[in-house]
């Protein structure tokens, strides 16, 4: 609505100047006119019988004159309209250096890190971690953390069984015998293998385990609805598909423990927690831990509450379960693993700090930014909600400052939606936009690290489709990865207007934030900056290199959905050509567009950008 009444004011506007300055003009004609006539008639030099001719000369020249004025008026307001060209008054040059003495931040090497929900032991893909193409796309994201967790982390149950056909969820009658024995002969195939284990699953079995994953799919959402959960298990052969997925993509598994098993006395009991210790020390799987998931939602979930001093005290033991297996003594456990800091779970973070925060070595909270009630595309680019963020980073960093100053903070959860998003929209382009906004503010904010919910699993906010094919998120990250150093880089803005307006030339619909290149990518030498911007705009924006970006070459990596569906669209082109895997192996080739020293930056509307200074020699870059 704002976006529709700034329009109609602008188009009013243009079109109340316009007509001033024509009925302006018309009349300053109409006034030279007479005031000539007059002149001549005075001093006699101008006979009387040619005025009828001179009157319907100069007549007609005024009435062409006048409708030559109306006709590019009109055609003005068309452009406006059309955003096809823009005033000199509504165009914006902005002015962007950066300071390259020193990092504001220096973050965690996976800082851009993954998650898949256990959601997967039940709609049966974890069975297909091992697929040469999955485990291709992971890669591609790392190094990077894999937390294993989510609603159902508080619902698993470990059992040290290598076979599991009966506690497998129950699955359509049709095709269970046939299903069943291609999961057996995979399973003996991989465990043949040495190394990393791989397979390339036959299409008419990943067709089959797409239908028993859609049908899974609306009992998992009911029970996230309704906040009743039924028990997941995962057996020994489970976790070995799980580490071989996160192994072979060179990723480091993060488990989470369930926190809801406990004793009458309300006390967390450890058993199974000791168990899974005790295979994964035996198989020497290098694992970090976690416990529980959003205790502050458990009297909603299973009518129980866990208060801070409690959930401290169950920290505090598992810690000593840690210590007590030699394998993982100096293993990292990271929580409270928080939900979105409201005053119930800020309170909870609180005393949680107070009695336990020593023993985390990273507190984590998560953060969803909007519900199934989201219908438009629209809703993923308004500004004040993805302003949300910063508002629950500082609430959450005020609470960690007070007891432990030097504690690092990980948004351990986070997605453009909750309950597995939507259809159609969290799982589009629109949704990039709400992504690298979470990367650049977390970072600016010293969030170390940031895990992405989630890498593959039910739904429709992962990153990867269940046909394996690479979603506008993925490449997002993909890029970011590539380009994105964990140095963080302060950005000073500036724009030249004909009316300057403090504070509103830049609006919150151009966000601009500035890296150190990544020092994996060996396309460029060491003190080279990446900047990344968002353009909320429906019109280009110009930026102007300045300061000490001044006159240096760039290479453009412009992201826009590709094909007819727009912001809508799955697929995306990267400077004009769109992006797709080349096999199961291999990813194609992010050629940049070079931008020759000195150029303007031209953004277009609702676009994503990535931009590299080379040869800047950074002081903040070059260490």
């Amino acid at each position: 609505q704002d976006h529709r009444n700034k329009y109609l004011y602008s188009k009013k506007r243009d079109k109340r100047t316009s007509g001033d300055f024509n009925q302006f003009f018309i009349r300053l004609l109409s006034g030279v006119l007479v005031a000539v006539l007059g002149s001549a008639l005075e001093e006699r030099k101008m006979p009387k019988r040619f005025l009828p001719q001179i009157f319907f000369g100069l007549s007609l020249w005024l009435v062409f004159t006048a409708q030559a004025l109306i006709s590019s008026a009109a055609t003005y307001r068309r452009l406006v309209a059309g955003g096809k060209r823009q005033s000199f008054l509504e165009r914006t040059l902005i002015l962007l250096d950066v300071n390259t003495r020193s990092p504001v931040k220096v973050l965690n090497d996976n800082f851009l890190s993954l998650q898949v929900d256990p959601s997967i032991l039940k709609n049966g893909w974890l069975d297909f971690l091992s697929s040469k193409r999955l485990v291709t796309l992971a890669r591609g994201l790392s190094p990077a953390y894999l937390r294993f967790g989510g609603k159902r982390t508080d619902f698993l149950q470990f059992h040290n069984l290598k076979n599991l056909a009966k506690f497998r969820g129950p699955g359509p009658d049709y095709y269970l015998k046939n299903y069943e024995d291609d999961i057996v002969r995979s399973d003996i195939a991989l465990d043949k293998q040495k190394g990393c284990k791989l397979a390339s699953h036959p299409d008419m079995m990943l067709e089959l385990q797409r239908e028993k994953a859609a049908q899974m799919q609306q009992v998992l959402l009911k029970e996230q609805l309704s906040n009743l959960y039924s028990d997941v298990t995962i057996t020994a052969r489970s976790l070995d598909k799980l580490y071989n997925f996160a192994d072979c993509a060179g990723l480091h598994l993060i488990f989470g423990i369930n926190a809801l098993h406990r004793n009458p006395d309300n006390s967390w009991n450890a058993s199974s927690a000791l168990s899974l210790l005790k295979y994964s020390a035996g198989k020497k799987y290098n694992i970090s831990w976690e416990l529980g998931n959003e205790p502050n939602s458990y009297r909603t979930m299973v009518a129980r509450s866990v208060n801070s001093t409690r959930l401290a005290q169950d920290y505090i033991l598992l810690k000593t379960l840690l210590q007590s297996v030699r394998y993982y003594s100096r293993a990292s456990l990271y929580g409270p693993n928080i939900g979105r800091p409201r005053k119930n779970a800020i309170l909870l973070l609180d005393g949680f700090m107070k009695n336990g925060g020593s023993v985390v070595d990273a507190v984590t909270w998560q953060h969803y930014y909007i519900d199934r009630r989201v219908t438009k595309v629209e809703d993923f680019m308004k500004t004040r909600l993805l302003d949300t963020l910063t508002d629950q980073i500082n609430k959450v960093l005020k609470i960690v400052k007070i007891h432990a100053p030097e504690k690092r903070v990980w948004l351990g959860g986070v997605g453009p939606a909750w309950a597995g998003g939507i259809n159609n929209l969290s799982d589009t382009f629109a949704a990039g936009f709400l992504w690298l906004n979470t990367l650049g503010i977390s970072a600016m904010q010293g969030i170390d690290v940031v895990l992405r919910h989630s890498f593959f699993d039910y739904g429709y906010s992962h990153l990867v489709d269940q046909h394996f094919n690479p979603l506008p998120d993925y490449w997002l990250s993909l890029l970011f990865k590539r380009l994105v150093g964990p140095r963080v880089l302060a950005v000073h803005v500036a724009g030249l207007q004909r009316k300057p307006r403090p504070g509103k030339v830049i609006r919150d619909k151009l966000r601009i934030y500035a890296h150190c290149t990544s020092f994996h990518n060996h396309n460029y030498v060491r003190g080279s900056i990446t900047i990344y911007i968002i353009n909320l705009h429906r019109s280009r924006k110009k930026i102007k290199l300045a300061g000490t970006l001044r006159n240096k070459t760039v290479h453009q990596y412009l992201l826009q959905p590709f094909g007819a569906d727009g912001l809508h669209s799955k697929s995306v082109q990267l400077n004009g050509e769109p992006l797709a895997m080349v096999d199961s192996d291999t990813f194609p080739e992010l050629k940049p567009r070079t931008l020759r020293a000195g150029r303007t930056i031209a953004m277009p509307p609702i676009s994503i950008g990535f931009y590299v200074i080379k040869n800047i020699n950074a002081y903040a870059c070059r260490r």
